[in-house]
Protein backbone atom coordinates (compact mmCIF):
# COMPACT_ATOMS: atom_id res chain seq x y z
CA UNK A 1 0.00 0.00 0.00
CA UNK A 2 1.18 3.56 -0.64
CA UNK A 3 0.05 6.89 0.81
CA UNK A 4 0.04 10.15 -1.13
CA UNK A 5 -1.28 13.67 -0.43
CA UNK A 6 -3.46 14.92 -3.24
CA UNK A 7 -6.60 16.92 -3.83
CA UNK A 8 -7.89 15.54 -7.09
CA UNK A 9 -5.88 12.34 -7.25
CA UNK A 10 -8.66 10.10 -5.96
CA UNK A 11 -10.83 10.93 -8.92
CA UNK A 12 -8.13 11.84 -11.43
CA UNK A 13 -6.41 8.50 -11.26
CA UNK A 14 -9.74 6.78 -11.79
CA UNK A 15 -9.96 8.26 -15.23
CA UNK A 16 -6.24 8.13 -15.85
CA UNK A 17 -6.02 4.40 -15.32
CA UNK A 18 -9.05 3.79 -17.45
CA UNK A 19 -8.04 6.06 -20.27
CA UNK A 20 -4.79 4.12 -20.76
CA UNK A 21 -6.10 0.57 -20.36
CA UNK A 22 -7.24 0.73 -23.92
CA UNK A 23 -6.20 3.02 -26.72
CA UNK A 24 -8.82 5.68 -26.06
CA UNK A 25 -8.77 8.71 -28.30
CA UNK A 26 -8.91 12.27 -27.06
CA UNK A 27 -10.95 15.20 -28.23
CA UNK A 28 -10.52 18.92 -27.87
CA UNK A 29 -12.69 20.19 -25.06
CA UNK A 30 -15.03 23.09 -25.64
CA UNK A 31 -14.63 26.34 -23.80
CA UNK A 32 -18.02 26.09 -22.14
CA UNK A 33 -17.72 25.46 -18.42
CA UNK A 34 -19.78 23.31 -16.07
CA UNK A 35 -23.33 24.41 -15.43
CA UNK A 36 -23.77 26.17 -12.13
CA UNK A 37 -26.38 24.74 -9.80
CA UNK A 38 -28.03 26.82 -7.11
CA UNK A 39 -27.71 25.74 -3.49
CA UNK A 40 -25.14 23.53 -1.75
CA UNK A 41 -24.55 20.26 -3.63
CA UNK A 42 -23.34 18.20 -0.66
CA UNK A 43 -26.74 16.53 -0.21
CA UNK A 44 -26.68 15.47 -3.85
CA UNK A 45 -23.08 14.25 -3.61
CA UNK A 46 -23.39 12.22 -0.42
CA UNK A 47 -24.08 8.51 -0.72
CA UNK A 48 -24.10 8.51 -4.52
CA UNK A 49 -21.93 6.18 -6.56
CA UNK A 50 -20.52 8.42 -9.29
CA UNK A 51 -19.37 6.71 -12.47
CA UNK A 52 -16.32 8.39 -14.01
CA UNK A 53 -16.97 9.45 -17.60
CA UNK A 54 -13.97 11.56 -18.60
CA UNK A 55 -11.11 13.78 -17.48
CA UNK A 56 -10.05 17.07 -19.07
CA UNK A 57 -6.45 18.21 -18.59
CA UNK A 58 -4.96 21.24 -20.36
CA UNK A 59 -8.03 21.43 -22.59
CA UNK A 60 -7.81 17.82 -23.77
CA UNK A 61 -10.55 15.34 -22.84
CA UNK A 62 -9.94 11.61 -22.41
CA UNK A 63 -12.92 9.31 -21.92
CA UNK A 64 -12.95 6.59 -19.29
CA UNK A 65 -12.52 3.14 -20.74
CA UNK A 66 -14.03 0.86 -18.09
CA UNK A 67 -17.47 1.23 -16.57
CA UNK A 68 -16.22 0.02 -13.18
CA UNK A 69 -14.46 3.32 -12.46
CA UNK A 70 -16.33 5.18 -9.76
CA UNK A 71 -16.08 7.33 -6.65
CA UNK A 72 -18.40 7.85 -3.69
CA UNK A 73 -18.40 10.54 -0.99
CA UNK A 74 -19.79 9.39 2.36
CA UNK A 75 -19.09 9.96 6.05
CA UNK A 76 -16.13 12.22 5.38
CA UNK A 77 -14.45 9.80 3.02
CA UNK A 78 -13.93 9.33 -0.70
CA UNK A 79 -13.79 5.70 -1.82
CA UNK A 80 -14.00 3.87 -5.10
CA UNK A 81 -12.19 1.95 -7.77
CA UNK A 82 -9.74 3.26 -10.33
CA UNK A 83 -10.59 0.66 -12.96
CA UNK A 84 -7.26 -0.92 -12.11
CA UNK A 85 -6.66 0.14 -8.51
CA UNK A 86 -9.00 0.88 -5.63
CA UNK A 87 -8.63 3.90 -3.35
CA UNK A 88 -9.80 5.45 -0.12
CA UNK A 89 -9.14 8.74 1.61
CA UNK A 90 -10.49 11.58 3.70
CA UNK A 91 -12.84 14.00 1.95
CA UNK A 92 -14.73 17.11 2.98
CA UNK A 93 -17.71 18.53 1.09
CA UNK A 94 -18.62 22.08 2.08
CA UNK A 95 -21.04 23.98 -0.11
CA UNK A 96 -19.73 23.58 -3.63
CA UNK A 97 -16.18 22.80 -2.47
CA UNK A 98 -14.70 19.29 -2.33
CA UNK A 99 -11.38 18.62 -0.61
CA UNK A 100 -9.72 15.19 -0.73
CA UNK A 101 -6.99 14.66 1.87
CA UNK A 102 -4.57 11.80 2.35
CA UNK A 103 -5.16 9.07 -0.19
CA UNK A 104 -4.44 5.37 0.11
CA UNK A 105 -4.62 3.32 -3.07
CA UNK A 106 -3.70 -0.21 -4.03
CA UNK A 107 -0.54 -0.74 -6.04
CA UNK A 108 -1.55 -3.31 -8.64
CA UNK A 109 0.73 -3.57 -11.65
CA UNK A 110 -1.20 -1.86 -14.43
CA UNK A 111 1.59 -1.30 -16.92
CA UNK A 112 4.21 1.45 -17.19
CA UNK A 113 2.02 3.69 -19.35
CA UNK A 114 -0.89 3.54 -16.93
CA UNK A 115 1.32 4.14 -13.89
CA UNK A 116 3.08 7.03 -15.57
CA UNK A 117 -0.21 8.60 -16.62
CA UNK A 118 -1.59 8.20 -13.09
CA UNK A 119 1.38 10.03 -11.60
CA UNK A 120 1.23 12.84 -14.14
CA UNK A 121 -2.52 13.27 -13.58
CA UNK A 122 -2.03 13.45 -9.81
CA UNK A 123 0.64 16.13 -10.19
CA UNK A 124 -1.37 18.12 -12.71
CA UNK A 125 -4.64 18.02 -10.77
CA UNK A 126 -3.39 18.55 -7.21
CA UNK A 127 -4.82 22.06 -7.18
CA UNK A 128 -6.44 22.56 -3.78
CA UNK A 129 -10.22 22.72 -3.50
CA UNK A 130 -12.37 21.34 -6.29
CA UNK A 131 -15.54 23.12 -7.30
CA UNK A 132 -18.52 20.76 -7.57
CA UNK A 133 -21.43 21.37 -9.92
CA UNK A 134 -24.39 18.98 -9.83
CA UNK A 135 -26.90 19.00 -12.67
CA UNK A 136 -29.45 16.20 -12.33
CA UNK A 137 -27.54 12.92 -12.57
CA UNK A 138 -24.30 14.62 -13.63
CA UNK A 139 -21.41 15.90 -11.53
CA UNK A 140 -18.47 18.02 -12.64
CA UNK A 141 -15.44 18.55 -10.40
CA UNK A 142 -13.28 21.48 -11.53
CA UNK A 143 -9.82 22.45 -10.28
CA UNK A 144 -8.61 26.02 -10.03
CA UNK A 145 -6.60 25.66 -13.25
CA UNK A 146 -9.66 24.58 -15.23
CA UNK A 147 -8.91 20.85 -15.32
CA UNK A 148 -12.08 18.91 -14.64
CA UNK A 149 -13.65 15.50 -14.22
CA UNK A 150 -17.10 14.53 -15.52
CA UNK A 151 -19.11 11.91 -13.62
CA UNK A 152 -22.63 10.55 -13.63
CA UNK A 153 -24.82 8.81 -11.06
CA UNK A 154 -26.59 6.90 -13.82
CA UNK A 155 -25.50 3.27 -13.38
CA UNK A 156 -23.63 1.64 -16.21
CA UNK A 157 -25.15 -1.40 -17.89
CA UNK A 158 -23.31 -4.37 -16.35
CA UNK A 159 -20.84 -5.92 -18.76
CA UNK A 160 -21.81 -9.43 -17.64
CA UNK A 161 -25.46 -10.38 -18.17
CA UNK A 162 -26.34 -7.57 -20.57
CA UNK A 163 -27.33 -8.32 -24.15
CA UNK A 164 -24.90 -6.26 -26.25
CA UNK A 165 -26.24 -5.45 -29.70
CA UNK A 166 -23.43 -4.88 -32.20
CA UNK A 167 -23.89 -1.60 -34.07
CA UNK A 168 -20.67 -1.42 -36.07
CA UNK A 169 -17.46 -3.27 -36.86
CA UNK A 170 -14.03 -1.73 -37.36
CA UNK A 171 -12.03 -3.08 -40.28
CA UNK A 172 -8.78 -1.53 -41.50
CA UNK A 173 -9.25 1.52 -39.25
CA UNK A 174 -12.67 2.31 -40.73
CA UNK A 175 -15.92 1.82 -38.82
CA UNK A 176 -18.76 0.20 -40.75
CA UNK A 177 -22.32 0.37 -39.41
CA UNK A 178 -24.35 -2.81 -39.60
CA UNK A 179 -27.36 -2.86 -41.95
CA UNK A 180 -30.73 -2.92 -40.15
CA UNK A 181 -31.38 -6.50 -41.23
CA UNK A 182 -28.22 -7.76 -39.49
CA UNK A 183 -28.93 -8.61 -35.84
CA UNK A 184 -25.61 -9.45 -34.21
CA UNK A 185 -25.37 -9.55 -30.43
CA UNK A 186 -23.34 -11.04 -27.58
CA UNK A 187 -24.07 -11.79 -23.92
CA UNK A 188 -21.31 -12.53 -21.42
CA UNK A 189 -22.46 -14.97 -18.74
CA UNK A 190 -21.48 -15.41 -15.11
CA UNK A 191 -20.45 -18.96 -16.04
CA UNK A 192 -17.45 -17.69 -18.02
CA UNK A 193 -19.01 -17.98 -21.47
CA UNK A 194 -20.20 -15.65 -24.20
CA UNK A 195 -23.25 -16.48 -26.31
CA UNK A 196 -25.19 -14.77 -29.03
CA UNK A 197 -25.38 -14.40 -32.79
CA UNK A 198 -22.70 -13.22 -35.22
CA UNK A 199 -25.15 -11.88 -37.77
CA UNK A 200 -25.87 -15.26 -39.33
CA UNK A 201 -24.96 -18.09 -36.98
CA UNK A 202 -25.43 -18.60 -33.26
CA UNK A 203 -22.14 -18.67 -31.33
CA UNK A 204 -20.80 -19.79 -27.97
CA UNK A 205 -17.30 -19.63 -26.51
CA UNK A 206 -15.41 -19.36 -23.27
CA UNK A 207 -14.89 -15.78 -22.10
CA UNK A 208 -12.64 -14.64 -19.28
CA UNK A 209 -13.65 -11.06 -18.48
CA UNK A 210 -10.87 -9.35 -16.53
CA UNK A 211 -10.75 -6.14 -14.52
CA UNK A 212 -7.75 -4.82 -16.45
CA UNK A 213 -9.69 -4.01 -19.60
CA UNK A 214 -9.11 -7.34 -21.35
CA UNK A 215 -11.28 -10.32 -22.28
CA UNK A 216 -9.81 -13.68 -23.25
CA UNK A 217 -12.16 -15.17 -25.85
CA UNK A 218 -11.93 -18.89 -26.56
CA UNK A 219 -12.41 -20.57 -29.91
CA UNK A 220 -15.89 -19.97 -31.31
CA UNK A 221 -18.39 -22.79 -31.49
CA UNK A 222 -21.10 -21.91 -34.00
CA UNK A 223 -23.85 -23.25 -36.18
CA UNK A 224 -22.93 -23.53 -39.87
CA UNK A 225 -25.55 -21.82 -41.98
CA UNK A 226 -25.05 -19.69 -45.07
CA UNK A 227 -26.64 -16.23 -45.19
CA UNK A 228 -26.73 -13.26 -47.60
CA UNK A 229 -23.60 -11.15 -48.11
CA UNK A 230 -23.94 -8.48 -45.40
CA UNK A 231 -24.63 -11.06 -42.71
CA UNK A 232 -21.63 -13.16 -43.70
CA UNK A 233 -19.40 -10.09 -43.93
CA UNK A 234 -20.36 -9.12 -40.39
CA UNK A 235 -19.83 -12.66 -39.19
CA UNK A 236 -16.31 -12.83 -40.61
CA UNK A 237 -15.39 -9.62 -38.78
CA UNK A 238 -16.75 -10.86 -35.45
CA UNK A 239 -15.27 -14.34 -35.79
CA UNK A 240 -11.83 -12.76 -36.10
CA UNK A 241 -12.07 -11.63 -32.46
CA UNK A 242 -12.39 -15.15 -31.06
CA UNK A 243 -9.42 -17.25 -29.99
CA UNK A 244 -7.65 -14.08 -28.82
CA UNK A 245 -7.30 -11.76 -25.85
CA UNK A 246 -9.04 -8.53 -26.84
CA UNK A 247 -9.16 -5.10 -25.23
CA UNK A 248 -12.52 -3.75 -24.15
CA UNK A 249 -13.90 -0.35 -23.22
CA UNK A 250 -17.09 -0.26 -21.17
CA UNK A 251 -18.75 3.10 -20.64
CA UNK A 252 -22.38 3.43 -19.61
CA UNK A 253 -24.47 1.45 -22.09
CA UNK A 254 -21.68 1.01 -24.64
CA UNK A 255 -19.08 -1.72 -25.12
CA UNK A 256 -16.20 -1.86 -27.59
CA UNK A 257 -14.03 -4.90 -28.32
CA UNK A 258 -10.68 -4.39 -30.06
CA UNK A 259 -7.96 -6.77 -31.20
CA UNK A 260 -4.78 -4.96 -30.10
CA UNK A 261 -2.74 -6.72 -32.79
CA UNK A 262 -4.50 -5.09 -35.75
CA UNK A 263 -6.96 -2.56 -34.30
CA UNK A 264 -9.99 -4.40 -35.69
CA UNK A 265 -13.04 -4.82 -33.51
CA UNK A 266 -16.69 -4.11 -32.86
CA UNK A 267 -18.83 -1.54 -31.04
CA UNK A 268 -22.03 -2.53 -29.25
CA UNK A 269 -24.80 -0.95 -27.20
CA UNK A 270 -26.92 -2.45 -24.44
CA UNK A 271 -30.15 -3.73 -25.98
CA UNK A 272 -33.27 -1.85 -24.94
CA UNK A 273 -35.79 -4.20 -26.52
CA UNK A 274 -35.09 -7.16 -24.27
CA UNK A 275 -33.96 -8.03 -20.78
CA UNK A 276 -30.23 -8.74 -20.39
CA UNK A 277 -29.47 -12.14 -21.82
CA UNK A 278 -33.10 -12.75 -22.72
CA UNK A 279 -33.58 -15.90 -24.73
CA UNK A 280 -30.05 -17.14 -24.10
CA UNK A 281 -29.27 -19.99 -21.77
CA UNK A 282 -25.93 -20.66 -20.17
CA UNK A 283 -26.36 -24.08 -18.60
CA UNK A 284 -24.10 -26.97 -19.51
CA UNK A 285 -25.23 -29.01 -22.44
CA UNK A 286 -27.64 -26.36 -23.71
CA UNK A 287 -27.50 -24.93 -27.18
CA UNK A 288 -26.22 -21.41 -27.63
CA UNK A 289 -28.71 -18.80 -28.70
CA UNK A 290 -31.63 -21.10 -27.97
CA UNK A 291 -34.86 -19.85 -29.40
CA UNK A 292 -33.15 -17.29 -31.63
CA UNK A 293 -33.43 -17.26 -35.37
CA UNK A 294 -30.35 -16.41 -37.39
CA UNK A 295 -32.16 -15.49 -40.56
CA UNK A 296 -35.69 -14.60 -41.57
CA UNK A 297 -37.66 -17.79 -42.05
CA UNK A 298 -34.52 -19.89 -41.76
CA UNK A 299 -33.52 -22.38 -39.10
CA UNK A 300 -30.04 -23.01 -37.81
CA UNK A 301 -28.59 -26.42 -38.45
CA UNK A 302 -28.79 -28.72 -35.43
CA UNK A 303 -25.70 -29.75 -33.50
CA UNK A 304 -23.70 -26.56 -33.08
CA UNK A 305 -19.98 -27.21 -33.28
CA UNK A 306 -17.79 -26.61 -30.24
CA UNK A 307 -14.37 -26.51 -31.84
CA UNK A 308 -12.66 -23.75 -33.78
CA UNK A 309 -14.83 -22.47 -36.61
CA UNK A 310 -13.59 -21.28 -39.96
CA UNK A 311 -15.33 -18.47 -41.80
CA UNK A 312 -18.54 -19.97 -43.20
CA UNK A 313 -17.76 -18.89 -46.75
CA UNK A 314 -14.41 -20.61 -46.65
CA UNK A 315 -12.27 -17.48 -46.32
Amino acid sequence: MHTQRSTLSAVAVAVAALGLLTACGTEKAGSEGSKEVGGAPEASLAGQKWQVESITVDGRTTKAAVGAAHVAFKDGKATGNLGCNGFGGEAAVEGDSVKVGKLIRTQMACGKKITGFENRAIEALSDGSLKAAVDGDRLTLTAGNGDRIALTSKPAAPLVGTKWKVGSVVDKKAARSLPKEVDAHLTFGKDGTVRGNLGCNDVTAKADVRDNGKIELGSAGATRKMCPGDKMKTERSLLALFGKTVDYTHEGDRLTLTNPADGKGAAAKAATDAKPGAGEKSGAGEKSGAGEKSGAGEKSEPGAQTGSVSNPDGE
